[in-house]
C-alpha cells in the first residue's frame, strides 16, 4: 500500500483545569511510513502520552487530521473508530494487560477472534507467535506463572495478532531489566520490520533510541527532532 501509514495534520490539543487552559499539542505534525521505527522522547507532562493516544483514536484533538492508511479517521462514528482500532492499531503498554484468568495463547487469540477469526485458526495463529517470540512452550501458562518478560512478549505478540498497520508502544520496556528489555525491543523491532508496520514508540530509555530510524520530541506543542545534549 502507498503512501504514508500515519499522518497527524496539525493537530491541537488542550486541556481544561482549575489553573486555566493548558495547550499540550499546537498544530502538530507526524508522518510515519510502513516499516519505520519511530521514538518519542521527553520528560513526563510534555504530552507523549496525548500524543500517543491522539493517534491511537484513544483521544479526540480539537483541531487537525488524523489519518490512517488514508483514512480521516476523525470523520469516523464512534462505530467506525473502534473498527479502526481494531483492525489496524495494536497497542503495547508498560504494564502488559493480560488477562490472568486465560492461557498466553489465549490472550494473544483474543483479539483475532472479537475481530470474527475462527477459533481454531486464532489459536493457530496464536501459537505461530508464540514461536516468533522464543515461547512456543508456554502457550498453555497463564501470565502469572511466567516471568516479566516472556509475559510483555506475549503482550507484543497479541498486539501483532492482527497484522496491525500501526503499532504504538507506551513505555513497552518500562518495567524490566536491561538485558530482558534489549531481549524484548529485539523481538518487538523484529516482527514490525517482518510485517511492514509503523512503529511510534514513546520512552525514557535512550539506550534503545539507537535502534530506531528517527527519535523526536515534543517542543511547545510541536515534534522536533531530538537532538541530545
Amino acid at each position: 500500500m502507498s503512501g504514508p501509514v500515519l499522518e497527524l495534520i496539525g493537530i491541537d490539543r488542550t486541556y481544561r483545569t482549575e489553573a486555566g487552559e493548558l495547550p499540550v499539542l499546537r498544530g502538530t505534525e507526524l508522518r510515519l511510513n510502513a516499516g519505520e521505527l519511530v521514538g518519542l522522547v521527553g520528560p513526563s507532562g510534555s504530552g507523549k502520552s496525548t500524543l500517543l493516544h491522539t493517534a491511537g483514536l484513544l483521544e479526540r484533538p480539537e483541531g487537525g487530521k488524523v489519518m490512517l492508511d488514508g483514512i480521516d479517521c476523525l470523520s469516523l462514528d464512534d462505530k467506525g473508530r473502534t473498527a479502526v482500532r481494531r483492525n489496524k492499531i495494536g497497542f503495547v503498554y508498560q504494564f502488559h494487560h493480560l488477562l490472568p484468568e486465560f492461557n498466553a495463547a489465549d490472550n494473544i487469540a483474543m483479539p483475532l477472534m472479537i475481530a470474527g477469526v475462527k477459533k481454531k485458526a486464532a489459536r493457530e495463529k496464536a501459537q505461530a507467535l508464540l514461536e516468533v517470540m522464543g515461547l512456543a512452550d508456554r502457550g498453555h501458562h497463564q501470565p502469572g506463572q511466567m516471568s516479566g518478560g516472556e509475559q510483555q512478549r506475549v503482550a507484543i505478540a497479541r498486539a501483532l495478532a492482527n497484522d496491525p498497520r500501526l503499532v504504538i508502544a507506551d513505555e513497552p520496556t518500562g518495567n524490566l531489566d536491561p538485558v530482558t528489555t534489549e531481549r524484548v525491543f529485539a523481538t518487538l523491532i523484529k516482527m514490525v520490520r517482518n510485517e511492514g508496520a509503523a512503529v511510534l514508540v514513546a520512552t525514557h530509555n535512550f539506550a534503545l533510541t539507537q535502534h530506531m530510524d528517527r527519535v523526536l520530541t515534543l517542543q511547545d506543542g510541536q515534534l522536533v527532532d531530538y537532538k541530545p545534549e
